[in-house]
């Protein structure tokens, strides 16, 4: 006599975060390992792709919301909806970081779970002359007041992409054998940068 084992082989991401701070670059660089430096206006784009890992077909859906809130309507449908959720804010923008506070208050509002699955990403740490949030400033916040995990990373350089994914993977409950088997595809993640911004995982598993 056998048991089935069901396993959550399906998971939906949603990336938030005010215009121009870096989502849609870092959905591209995860899943196409390109970088646009032109910023694109974005209304509402869902991104899937599946892979075969130990015979197990395995399917990532990532949302790449509007950084516009004129669309309070399809973001309140795309929280719902969603396993985890990475807010995104830009470390040359103070009021972007305002934003994520917004947009967690939101989520944990829609979801009723003050548990949420969320990751917490400072994008842009390529410019460094130019960085007005610092790293200490926003890992008080996010770990320690809101107990989410949080990193800092770079679309344009590559840096933390990698781990950003991996960790709204486990946190979605995607099994642990299979989101470090997708990180490692050569076709989903290219080699990183030597030196690596400021990475807590305070909420990981």
């Amino acid at each position: 006599m056998s048991f089935e084992v069901k396993e959550k082989t399906e998971v939906r991401l949603v990336f938030l975060g005010a215009a121009g701070v870096g989502k849609t670059a870092l959905i591209q660089r995860f899943l196409q390992d390109t970088f646009e430096p032109k910023h694109r206006r974005t209304v509402e784009e869902l991104h899937r792709k599946e892979y075969e890992v130990g015979g197990v077909k395995v399917t990532i859906n990532i949302m790449d919301t509007s950084g516009s809130y004129s669309f309070p309507a399809m973001r309140k449908l795309s929280i719902q909806s969603s396993d985890a959720f990475a807010l995104v804010y830009a470390v040359d923008d103070p009021a972007s970081l305002d934003a994520v506070k917004s947009l967690r208050d939101e989520i944990l509002e829609v979801k009723e779970d003050k548990y949420t699955p969320i990751v917490v990403i400072g994008n842009k740490v390529d410019r460094h002359d130019e960085r007005r949030v610092s790293s200490e400033d926003a890992l008080s916040t996010v770990a320690l007041e809101w107990n989410h995990s949080f990193l800092e990373s770079s679309a344009k350089d590559n840096v933390n992409v990698r781990e950003a994914f991996r960790e709204l993977l486990q946190q979605a409950n995607l099994p642990s054998r299979f989101s470090p088997a997708l990180c490692r595809r050569r076709e989903t993640i290219p080699k990183e940068s030597p030196k690596r911004p400021p990475l807590n995982k305070n909420n990981s598993c």
